[in-house]
């Protein structure tokens, strides 16, 4: 657990860049449906990011989306400043997923070398599986500035994972709150990932983006027409047995929905029957306090495969244990298959936001969206809207 613990740690150290942004980001940035709609279903994928890479100077860098490309709609550097030019800055070719960058593109471009680091220079140990030194550590925005944005039309829509669909049945009471748009209190207790680690808007960075559960609080409130308010009581560095010291905090707070998103730091070394347990132990300690209480339980993303630390195989086994805890009130958010997926399809570098552990813009609009999936009905039409 040491090392998760201390990647948590230096994150505590750096979150004094979250309170500064607040004012930064209510001015620069806006919400936009868009960004929230599912990517598994929807024609047009939103700002994915990808790092590209060349093996050296002289040769073009290659990087991929998750979905055959029918038409580019934008490249973009991370902070969407600036729009590259297709056919002078990147090519592709239709029903590929492969963006090639030639030589003199303006786009940031990597070596596998620049995501290295020497044995024992950093000031946490992340060592590679190969041996070869350690994984970059980027404490902020490092990897958000080396990866490019592509938003593009599909050409097919192969997403093999089953994912979340409203049903009104598995958080009623919470959906019914928002459909009669009566005031929603919820509350997060988790990780770093849910202090919002890596997100721009946490690293006080363009394009300014709010983590995921701010992400969802602006959809929530922009589709129901709604007061939702959230608190979040996450720390980074935490794991499961944090997490039930915290029941009386999240208790305080009278939620209606609270949101556990536990996993990453666990995964060191914590059994799956431990982390089922624990996090069974937090749902029947906030239920006797609170008997309405509803639960979403985040299965965590994954953490980047080439990271000695974490014991990788453990991710499904948590994801099956919070699976065997859904009931009516309960409700699962599978990051778990997602990112499985997505290692099948991308680089971790394409998707990280720290090299090893926490989610980028994209991931956290990811985590975002499969939240929304449960709690945004698309059949519902505000009086605004009619």
């Amino acid at each position: 657990m040491r090392h998760g613990l201390l990647l948590g740690i230096l994150v505590g150290l750096t979150m004094f860049i979250g309170a500064a942004v607040n004012a930064q980001e209510t001015a620069s940035w806006r919400y936009a449906p868009e960004l929230l709609k599912p990517f598994w279903n929807s024609g047009v994928v939103e700002d994915e990011s990808v790092l590209f890479l060349r093996e050296n100077p002289t040769e073009v860098a290659v990087g991929k989306v998750l979905f055959p490309i029918k038409e580019i709609v934008s490249v973009q550097g991370s902070s969407g400043e600036i729009t590259y030019e297709a056919g002078v800055d990147y090519r592709f070719e239709p029903g590929s997923r492969e963006l090639i960058i030639p030589v003199g593109s303006r786009i940031v471009t990597s070596t596998p070398s620049d995501l290295r680091r020497p044995a024992n220079s950093q000031r946490h140990r992340l060592t590679h599986r190969d041996g070869n030194g350690e994984i970059l550590f980027g404490a902020t925005l490092e990897y958000h500035q080396l990866q490019t944005l592509v938003t593009y039309e599909k050409m097919s829509d192969d997403w093999p994972i089953q994912m979340p669909t409203f049903d009104s049945a598995v958080l009623p009471s919470t959906l019914r709150k928002l459909h009669d748009r009566e005031p929603l209190s919820v509350v997060l207790l988790g990780d770093s990932i849910s202090t919002g680690c890596n997100a721009s808007g946490w690293g006080n960075g363009a394009p300014y983006q709010p983590a995921y559960q701010d992400l969802l609080v602006q959809h929530l409130r922009a589709h129901y027409q709604t007061e939702v308010t959230l608190n979040n009581l996450s720390v980074g560095g935490t794991s499961t047995p944090w997490g039930i010291t915290m029941i009386d905090k999240v208790a305080e707070h009278q939620p209606d929905l609270v949101i556990l998103a536990f996993g990453m730091n666990d995964s060191a070394g914590r059994t799956a029957k431990d982390y089922g347990q624990n996090v069974a132990t937090m749902i029947a300690s906030t239920r006797a306090e609170l008997p309405k209480a509803e639960f979403i339980l985040v299965a965590s993303m994954l953490g980047n495969r080439d990271w000695v630390t974490l014991k990788h195989e453990v991710f499904p086994e948590y994801r099956d244990e919070l699976a065997a805890l859904r009931q009516p009130g309960v409700a699962l958010a599978d990051m778990t298959s997602v990112w499985d997926e997505f290692f099948k399809r991308k680089k971790d570098a394409d998707l990280t936001g720290n090299g090893v552990n926490h989610p980028n813009d994209f991931g956290h609009r990811v985590y975002a969206q499969i939240l929304s999936a449960l709690l945004i009905d698309p059949g519902f039409v505000t009086a605004k809207t009619k």
